[in-house]
């Protein structure tokens, strides 16, 4: 095992590598949609493509997950999306891209998406020892954080020196890498389902029983969606409208203010990376959502300067590891080896269920209903102007300060569950 947990690393390393370029590209591509069609609409499509086709077919792959070999999946699934990157860069090359591409290519990663993720996540446990599962989460936010601080400034750099070209090559390389190490160096042990022909639905059905058996489970799925769902709404989805319209339009403060939530989530990949697993797991995760809310939305909604701004980023960001390190030490202790991909499946089906609904109303909350409310001169408004301000932005920061609320609202009822309460003390 001990063996295994080094070869994980050195995937670990290349899929992070990986990981920046596809990064890069998705960055290069709102940058060049953006450029387009001069509509902020069609960004927040991107996304919604990418999320809506993973999220209904996650719900099928699991049984087809656990049947088959997780190197042959992880595989092909990169290949396919290495295709539509290689898409991309013949259309560009040609004259012929459109942003509708764009969407196409997206939903096709998102179906990737679907089997590489919860394959790379059963993987993960065969690779990696029980007791250092937590400490591999950490890693894992580490990178993503690292990844989000220093994306934008490379995928800039890259964009000004050889436009979007340049930055699919760079894309396709990093793949390569990838794909060479998980190929020729990695050997992942199997645990195959020997039912070789069930349906899909059955594969559903079968996640559903375990999930109806470990109720516990189940609720910290459907909590954890819901609090995506206020995570889209807001931190994810019109941060960057709200600080460039509280700040005059300033590129250097919406920048301060995104690395600085890149700063707070490595800081927490690196202390879960090295700490000791929690002993109270289930309630880690609710306290650390709890404080995420409490630090981060609402000083965000309350703050007017970049000082202020900065804090609640980190402040948001640095528990979301402690929330995913928990979450998965949990799920797998308690899910059998056998189906962990099809229950895999089917928590990233129920938990990110929500994130498309977020993106799309948090933009239309922010345009049509919060910000004209803020600008309608009522009593109420008046109120709430002594809480976040007036002016263009106060109803984007009335929107923070709802999420809060409602986000450490959940998160301490979620607490005191008795199904949640009894996943505590799993050793």
């Amino acid at each position: 095992m001990e063996n295994n947990f080094k070869k994980y690393i050195v995937l670990w390393l290349s899929q992070s590598i990986s990981g920046l370029g596809s990064s890069m590209t998705g960055f290069a591509l709102v940058l060049w949609a953006y450029g387009q069609s001069q509509s902020a609409m069609s960004v927040s499509l991107m996304s919604f493509c990418n999320y809506v086709p993973y999220i209904l077919l996650s719900l099928f792959v699991g049984g087809c997950i656990d049947r088959h070999r997780k190197k042959t999946i992880m595989l092909a699934a990169d290949s396919v999306a290495a295709v539509g990157s290689l898409s991309v860069l013949a259309l560009l090359m040609t004259g012929q891209l459109s942003v509708w591409h764009i969407y196409i290519v997206n939903g096709i990663v998102g179906v990737t998406n679907a089997f590489q993720q919860p394959a790379a996540a059963v993987a993960t446990g065969r690779l990696v020892p029980e007791d250092k599962i937590s400490n591999v989460s950490g890693m894992n936010s580490f990178s993503q954080n690292l990844i989000t601080v220093f994306n934008p400034m490379l995928a800039a750099f890259f964009f000004a020196l050889g436009g979007l070209p340049l930055i699919l090559l760079i894309d396709l390389a990093s793949f390569v890498l990838a794909f060479c190490v998980l190929a020729f160096y990695i050997s992942i042990p199997e645990q195959l389902e020997e039912n070789k022909h069930s349906s899909p639905f059955e594969g559903i059905a079968q996640g559903v029983a375990f999930l109806r058996e470990e109720k516990g489970i189940l609720y910290i799925m459907l909590t954890m969606a819901l609090i995506n769902f206020f995570s889209r709404l807001t931190y994810e989805n019109i941060l960057s409208p709200m600080i460039l319209a509280r700040s005059a339009g300033s590129s250097m403060t919406l920048g301060t203010v995104n690395a600085f939530m890149g700063i707070g989530g490595i800081v927490g990949g690196i202390i879960v990376s090295v700490k000791k697993e929690s002993r109270c797991k289930a309630a880690a995760i609710y306290v650390s959502a709890a404080l995420s809310f409490l630090l981060g939305d609402l000083t965000m909604a309350v703050g007017r300067n970049v000082f202020w701004w900065s804090f609640a980023a980190a402040a948001a960001s640095l528990p979301i590891p402690f929330i995913m390190a928990n979450q998965n030490a949990i799920l797998y202790r308690k899910i059998p080896v056998a189906m962990q991909g099809r229950v895999f499946a089917v928590r990233n089906a129920i938990q990110y269920s929500t994130i498309p609904f977020g993106i799309i109303l948090g933009g239309y909350l922010a345009d049509y209903v919060f910000e004209p409310f803020m600008g309608s001169g009522s009593v109420f408004a008046a109120a709430l102007e002594n809480i976040v301000g007036s002016g263009v932005g106060s109803g984007m920061a009335v929107m923070f300060l709802c999420t809060g609320i409602c986000g450490f609202v959940v998160s301490v009822i979620s607490c005191f569950n008795r199904e949640i309460r009894k996943l505590n003390h799993l050793d």
